[in-house]
């Protein structure tokens, strides 16, 4: 890509094209070539960090869990700060906000509990978008906040546009950006301008198998291999879940959601993988990281359970630089098209794109 200008545009249909390892392993390069300031809120391990760099912003990463810090500093351009991030928090300027607050309150997993969670970051995020002032902004979250808690993500979505932004979200899926995992999230997008576009689906579906067939087969230290215990309870959950398709890992396909729980922990839906002699392992950390779409070089910090943690809350990489590609076309005004909001407050629909 040496002498071409891969800051303004999104991939060309070469680069969607190309191998899968190749492409996260070369297209997924922190550089420096934009002059915007971008904060990273409840950065993780730098998933989305990695995105916007690889597509030429620096960035400034905060982020509470020590292992997290370690990796985001260790692999980008960009440090991150351990704090913990409250209304109370103060910030400098910015050009640009983007962050996941924390998702538990959210998701199935985490019980759906909402505002009335004490891990809810979407208080610290208003309030730092009314601090920075940023000329946008962007949140990620699991696409829980559009069904049970839908009224607060509409009670979120009005305190912002209340500070002077023009609002589009969608739930989008990961699958249709080049990442080889089956992965909904929310993502809401925050401008000045009334002329921002999310960007386009891929005209390509990774699989797992163009993600880690080349791995699942190699000698793996300390493999965490299926007893037969492991195999009889989970045929009993997949019955009883009236599961027709086994969960295993499937090449032929995109993965199923990475989480936290289901690539760290021995569960009955955990991520494994079926070998040639029949055995079944857990994934590995370097095969969750190729399905969130981490190139090769990228190296977690902490216990095996820590990166395993870090890579299921991540932004996916490849997913993020194409958000990082949608925000270079509104600060550029490469791609502008007035956009007029065609419903109220009331009639607000919290399924697809909307934007006010």
């Amino acid at each position: 890509m040496e002498g071409r200008n891969v800051y303004s545009r999104g991939m060309t249909q070469e680069e969607e094209n190309m191998n899968y390892v190749v492409q996260i392993n070369s297209l997924l390069q922190p550089r420096k070539a934009r002059k915007e300031s971008v904060l990273d809120l409840f950065s993780g391990a730098g998933g989305l960090a990695l995105g916007f760099e690889s597509a030429g912003f620096e960035t400034l990463g905060m982020e509470v869990d020590k292992d997290c810090v370690t990796t985001y500093s260790n692999n980008l351009i960009g440090r991150a700060e351990q704090r913990l991030l409250t209304v109370n928090t103060e910030y400098s300027k910015a050009d640009i906000i983007i962050g996941g607050p924390p998702c538990q309150p959210f998701s199935v997993r985490g019980h759906q509990d909402g505002l009335n969670d004490t891990r809810n970051g979407f208080p610290a995020f208003i309030a730092a978008v009314e601090k920075a002032q940023p000329e946008i902004w962007m949140f990620e979250n699991v696409r829980g906040l559009m069904y049970k808690n839908k009224f607060y993500l509409s009670q979120v979505l009005n305190q912002l546009a209340d500070l002077g932004y023009y609002i589009t979200y969608r739930l989008l899926n990961a699958s249709h950006y080049g990442v080889p995992q089956t992965r909904e999230r929310v993502v809401a997008v925050g401008t000045r301008k009334n002329h921002y576009q999310l960007p386009k689906r891929s005209k390509v579906v990774r699989t797992a198998g163009e993600a880690v067939s080349d791995l699942i087969h190699q000698e793996v230290p300390n493999p965490r291999f299926l007893t037969a215990s492991m195999d009889e309870y989970i045929a009993r959950y997949e019955v009883a879940s009236h599961c027709i398709t086994p969960r295993d890992l499937h090449l032929d396909r995109p993965a199923r959601t990475l989480t936290c729980r289901n690539i760290a922990a021995p569960t009955s839906d955990m991520h494994r993988v079926k070998l040639a002699d029949g055995r079944r392992r857990q994934v590995t950390i370097r095969e969750a990281a190729r399905l969130q779409s981490f190139p090769d070089w990228f190296e977690f910090s902490g216990s095996e359970t820590s990166q395993f943690y870090q890579i299921g809350n991540a932004v996916p990489p490849l997913f993020a630089y194409a958000l990082a590609q949608s925000f270079i076309r509104y600060l550029d005004k490469t791609d502008i098209e007035e956009r007029i909001p065609d419903v109220s407050w009331a009639q607000m629909n919290l399924i697809g794109e909307t934007v006010w």
